[in-house]
């Protein structure tokens, strides 16, 4: 079974009041980065794991988080990995 390398980028959308505990949350989630903030509740995510149920488990607990309206799917690639000795080769 060869491993894989999944990012994703969204777009949360998320009420303004309830902007900085959904941003602490989301921090929370393994393999989950947030790179920009707008005070309107807009945030800027991406999502790394090793496998895409990873990502569609924390897509799932962004969209869960109470304060959240919505979470839009904007990018996502998979590279699988290469094991050293398959490098040498």
């Amino acid at each position: 079974m060869s491993q894989e390398y999944h990012v994703t980028s969204l777009v949360v959308h998320a009420t303004p009041k309830a902007l900085q505990q959904v941003e602490a949350n989301i921090l929370a989630l393994v393999g989950t980065d947030i790179h920009a903030i707008t005070p309107e509740g807009k945030l800027v995510v991406t999502l790394e794991g090793s496998s895409q149920r990873a990502i569609l488990d924390n897509i799932e607990a962004i969209n869960a988080l109470s304060g959240v309206l919505s979470a839009s799917l904007i990018y996502h690639q998979v590279e699988p990995l290469v094991q050293e000795s398959e490098e040498i080769l």
